[in-house]
C-alpha cells in the first residue's frame, strides 16, 4: 500500500504477473494478507479480460466479504458467471442489505434461481427487502438485531445474547420493544455491561430514540444519521413494528454515493463511474451534450443580432468571452452553495428567500467588484474609458444575473419534485452566457462605440 492506503501498481503488476504464468501459489500468498475491501480494489484495477484469471486464481480468497466490497458494475459481470448455488451461498453470507445489493442487479430469472437455492429465512428477508423502492431504508436496513422486551433484567438480557449463537455478531446497541413489538427505547452495551444483573432494562433504556420509517428516502436516512449523530438507529414498518435497523456503516456509503450523484448530476456525466460500460456511458451523457448544443444556439443568435456591431469594433469580439466566462463562474458558485443547502436540508420553505438575498448580496459584491477592475484594466489598455464603462456595466449586471440563476434554477427545480442537481449548470450558464452577450453586445451598440 502506499501513503494513501492504495494498492501500488507494482504490486498490482506482480499479482497479475503471477497469474498470466500460472503461479497460482504466489499470487495468493501475495493476496492473502489483505483486506476483503483491498481485495476488491485488486479485482478492480485489472483489465477486464484479466480480471476472470485473476479470480479463478484468488478463488479461496474472494468470498462474501470481497464480493460486497466491489464496484457494482464489475461485481455485476461477476456474479453474472456464478451459478445461482454459488450466489445464493454468498448472499447467505451476507448482512441482508449487502445481500440485496448483489440480488437486485439481477435479471429477473436469475433472481428467482438464486433465491430458490437460498435457505427459506434468508430467502424472504431478501424478498421482503425487494418490495421496498430502491435507495430507500427498506432497502438498506439490516433485517439481524438484538430486540428485548422491557421487563427483562439486565442478567437475562446478557443470558440470552450468550445463549442463543444465531443472534447477530455485529451491534453497538439492544432495542426494547414491547408485546406488539413496536420499539420503547433502546440500550447501549456500555449501559448493559456497566448495570447489576438485577436492574430491569426498563429503568436504564434510553426513552428517545431516532426512528426510521421503511420507505424513507437514503439521503434522508443520511441527514437524520448527521444531524442526531447516530450509530444505529430502528426501522419501523407503516403500522409502527420494528422490522430491521440501519448502522453507521451503510450510511458512510450513502453519504459517499450521494454526494458523488449530486456533483455528477451537475454536469450530466451520468454515473461517472470509470468501470460502467461505455455504450450506458455515452448514453447518460450525450443527452446533455445535445442540450447544451441547443442552449449554445441561444448565445449563437444573440451574436448574430450583434454582428454589424462586432464588424464596425472587433475588439467587441475579443472582450465578450469575459464578461460570459465570469459570469458563468460566478453562476457555478451560486449553483454548487445552493445545491448543497438544498441537498443537507439547510435551505426550506422557512429560510429561501433570505438565502436568495443572502447569495444576491454575495453577488452584487462580486460584481462591483469585477467590474471595477475588468473597467480599469481596458480603460487602461485600450485607452478607451467609455469601453472599459460598457465592460464594467456588462460584468456587474452578468454577475448579479448569474447569482441570481444560480438559486433560482435549482430552487425551482425542487419545487417540482425534481432534483436540483440534474444538470442544473447547462441552464445556468445558458443564462449567464446569453445575458453576457446580450448586455455587453447591447451596451456597446447604445452606447455609440460601434456608430
Amino acid at each position: 500500500m502506499d501513503a494513501e492506503d492504495r494498492l501500488r501498481p507494482q504490486f498490482v503488476a506482480e499479482v497479475l504477473d503471477a497469474v498470466h504464468e500460472g503461479d497460482v501459489d504466489t499470487a495468493r500468498t501475495l493476496v492473502a494478507p489483505l483486506h476483503p475491501a483491498d481485495v476488491a480494489d485488486l479485482i478492480e484495477l485489472a483489465r477486464a479480460d484479466e480480471r476472470d484469471g485473476l479470480v479463478a486464481a484468488l478463488a479461496e480468497l474472494v468470498d462474501a466479504d470481497v464480493i460486497a466490497e466491489m464496484n457494482e458494475h464489475v461485481r455485476e459481470l461477476l456474479v453474472e458467471q456464478m451459478a445461482p448455488e454459488r450466489v445464493a451461498e454468498i448472499a447467505g453470507e451476507l448482512e441482508t442489505d449487502d445481500a440485496v445489493a448483489i440480488i437486485e442487479d439481477l435479471e429477473e430469472d436469475e433472481q428467482r434461481a438464486v433465491l430458490r437455492a437460498m435457505e427459506p429465512d434468508d430467502r424472504a428477508a431478501i424478498e421482503e427487502a425487494l418490495t421496498y423502492g430502491e435507495e430507500t431504508a427498506g432497502r438498506l436496513m439490516q433485517r439481524d438485531l438484538i430486540a428485548v422486551p422491557e421487563h427483562w433484567t439486565v442478567g437475562q438480557v446478557i443470558d440470552y445474547l450468550r445463549s442463543d449463537e444465531e443472534l447477530s455478531n455485529d451491534f453497538w446497541e439492544v432495542f426494547v420493544v414491547s408485546p406488539n413489538h413496536h420499539p420503547v427505547g433502546t440500550c447501549k452495551l456500555s449501559t448493559i455491561l456497566r448495570s447489576p444483573r438485577r436492574v430491569r432494562v426498563s429503568d436504564i433504556m434510553a426513552h428517545e430514540q431516532t426512528l426510521i420509517p421503511v420507505d424513507m428516502d437514503q439521503e434522508d436516512v443520511a441527514l437524520r444519521f448527521q444531524k442526531y449523530a447516530l450509530v444505529s438507529a430502528a426501522v419501523v414498518d407503516g403500522s409502527g413494528r420494528l422490522v430491521g435497523m440501519i448502522t453507521v456503516d451503510d450510511v458512510v456509503h450513502i453519504i459517499q454515493a450521494e454526494a458523488s450523484e449530486d456533483v455528477l448530476l451537475l454536469s450530466g456525466a451520468g454515473e461517472g463511474d470509470i468501470n460502467e460500460p461505455v455504450r450506458d456511458s455515452y448514453k447518460a451523457r450525450v443527452r446533455w451534450l445535445m442540450a447544451n448544443l441547443l442552449t449554445a444556439l441561444v448565445a449563437s443568435t444573440i451574436i448574430r443580432v450583434f454582428e454589424a456591431s462586432i464588424e464596425r469594433l472587433a475588439i467587441l469580439a475579443a472582450l465578450m468571452p469575459i464578461v460570459a466566462g465570469v459570469g458563468g463562474n460566478a453562476g457555478t458558485q451560486t449553483l454548487a452553495v445552493t445545491v448543497r443547502a438544498l441537498a443537507t436540508n439547510q435551505l426550506t420553505g422557512s429560510n429561501r428567500w433570505r438565502a436568495v438575498g443572502r447569495e444576491m448580496r454575495v453577488a452584487l459584491l462580486n460584481g462591483i467588484t469585477i467590474a471595477a477592475l475588468v473597467g480599469v484594466a481596458v480603460t487602461l489598455i485600450l485607452h478607451s474609458p467609455q469601453l472599459g464603462a460598457v465592460i464594467a456595466a456588462a460584468m456587474l449586471f452578468n454577475i448579479v444575473i448569474a447569482g441570481f440563476a444560480g438559486v433560482l434554477v435549482p430552487v425551482t427545480l425542487e419545487r417540482l419534485k425534481a432534483d436540483p442537481a440534474v444538470a442544473s449548470s447547462i441552464f445556468v450558464t445558458m443564462v449567464t452566457d446569453s445575458m453576457g452577450f446580450l448586455i455587453f453586445l447591447g451596451l456597446a451598440t447604445a452606447s455609440g462605440l460601434t456608430g
